[in-house]
């Protein structure tokens, strides 16, 4: 019968009391238990002190897990075999196989070996006994191995033929007595108690070692996607050069705040249904600030001071349309009329970053939402060398301090500049954001001082994060297809420079 593990330890300890355990192995046969078992019961003993352990090894054979069935109940052509009836009768397949031990996998394995051992007869799936009894020697060949006795090359080969047993570095152990040992362990007490310290007790108690370098248990919690890193990161470089977040919760946006205040004309293409994802219900936003509403009506069709504006026929209806936003801009425009309506005007700076949504052609590079980074400047006197040059400081502390501008076109800025920089971990020259100076179309109808110029940029979240964490299809980074266990595994977000020393890190 097994035995339990206080009874296990018990033997052991009777065991070794008179003579040494050469090899645990067979104490595991011995007692019908499985060795992992033993090992077990034999290292708590050693970290008593108790016994002392010495690690052997040779390489051998072990048996896989179907090996260790049969060993434990027999080989299938035995089972087949012990249920057949003796006599004529014999057994129908569909009822041997709902005997205990059998099922329908074992079936097939035991008939064919059954078959070529000449024990039974089948015809017309009804089984009979062509002996009069069997000797199930692989069972016993299968109990010799595991105790680590020596078989035959022949039994060996039949054995890996049938995948009963493996190749392997077999380790055990010899067990001899603790400078410790005894032959009845006492219970150590785990935790000292304020009565142990009241009724005097602890100084005669004997207390368990305390491993402080073991590991806690590891605990499954949430985890902060590689995006969120890079974004804290980011958010941690625009805070530190001074700048204010901006509130970026509102993913709906009217096509006026989205376009038509930025001065994008309502024939452009973004402003189709092929590039933007428009609302059915509401399908379209109130007015609440008619006199702006107004102003703006008027730059697209008369322009205004110098502006000869876009000459069309405006539609208040398009500008009601209610979107997913576009581009976080639509938030710097409900910021900048905020600042207009100010008494007086004073010098700002803000960021932000979240998500916009394009009516994309989805592929490796490109999904139909994605994170914005975007940053402005207002104040008074602000020209390119000062664009240029905070550009500069924000790429030079993410790690990218090799910069070109090339000029470029946008609907609401002017002049304005795509942004290149050398990468140091591509070590190549890309793309990485856009630039410029707001259009007076966009700031005179909010009514932004004349003397006063906003400066802006922006780029994407998502292409920094693939870079940083080695990601060649955003789908893999953002979507239903992640692996969840890269999201876990994945390490901190640490920019660097070409250098490869560390700028700034995630904590």
């Amino acid at each position: 019968a097994n035995l339990n593990l206080v009874s296990m330890e018990n033997q052991i300890l009777q065991y070794i009391n008179t003579q040494t355990l050469e090899d645990s192995r067979k104490f595991a046969n011995e007692q019908n238990v499985k060795h992992i078992e033993v090992v077990g019961v034999l290292k708590s003993l050693e970290s008593a002190d108790i016994v002392k352990l010495t690690q052997k090894e040779e390489k051998g054979w072990v048996l896989t897990e179907e090996g260790h069935t049969f060993a434990q109940n027999g080989t299938p052509e035995a089972l087949i075999f012990e249920n057949i009836p003796v006599g004529d009768t014999g057994i129908h397949k569909d009822e041997l196989i709902k005997k205990p031990g059998l099922n329908e996998d074992l079936y097939k394995i035991g008939l064919q070996n059954g078959m070529k051992k000449k024990w039974f007869t089948i015809k017309d799936n009804v089984l009979k006994r062509a002996v009069e009894k069997i000797e199930d020697e692989d069972k016993k060949h299968l109990n010799s191995v595991n105790s680590g006795a020596t078989v035959s090359k022949d039994v060996v080969d039949g054995l890996k033929r049938r995948k009963l047993i493996e190749a392997s570095t077999v380790k055990y152990y010899q067990v001899d007595k603790g400078t410790a040992f005894t032959l009845e362990r006492k219970k150590k007490e785990a935790d000292l108690t304020s009565d142990m310290i009241l009724n005097g007790t602890w100084e005669t108690i004997e207390f368990k070692k305390i491993n402080v370098n073991a590991k806690g248990k590891e605990t499954l919690t949430g985890d902060m996607h590689p995006l969120l890193k890079v974004k804290q990161q980011f958010q941690a470089v625009l805070l530190g050069m001074g700048f204010e977040e901006m509130p970026t919760n509102n993913y709906v946006e009217s096509s006026f705040w989205n376009f038509d205040t930025l001065f994008v004309p309502q024939q452009h293409p973004a402003r189709d249904v092929q590039d933007t994802f428009f609302l059915s219900d509401p399908a379209s936003a109130e007015v609440k600030d008619q006199e702006y509403f107004e102003k703006v009506k008027e730059t697209h069709q008369k322009g205004i001071e110098k502006s000869i504006g876009w000459r069309y026929p405006w539609s208040a209806e398009e500008s009601k349309k209610n979107i997913f936003r576009t581009h976080t801009t639509a938030v710097t425009a409900r910021i900048l009329r905020t600042i207009a309506l100010q008494k007086e005007f004073t010098a700002k700076k803000f960021f932000s970053i979240d998500r916009v949504f394009r009516n994309e052609t989805l592929d490796a590079t490109h999904l139909a939402e994605f994170h914005q980074i975007e940053g402005w400047v207002a104040d008074k006197g602000l020209g390119l060398g000062h664009l240029k040059g905070i550009i500069a400081e924000f790429f030079h502390k993410i790690g990218m301090k090799d910069l070109k501008f090339k000029p470029a076109y946008n609907p609401y800025t002017e002049p304005s500049m795509e942004i290149f920089a050398f990468h140091p971990l591509l070590n190549r020259w890309v793309e990485i954001g856009n630039s410029g100076i707001f259009r007076p179309e966009m700031l005179i109808p909010m009514g932004i001082p004349a003397d006063v110029n906003i400066i802006a940029w922006g780029l994407s979240l998502e292409r920094p994060t693939m870079i940083q964490y080695g990601y060649s299809n955003i789908r893999d980074l953002f979507g239903h297809k992640v692996n969840l266990k890269s999201i876990r595994d994945n390490p901190i977000c640490c920019l660097v420079d070409k250098n490869q020393k560390a700028i700034t890190k995630l904590v």
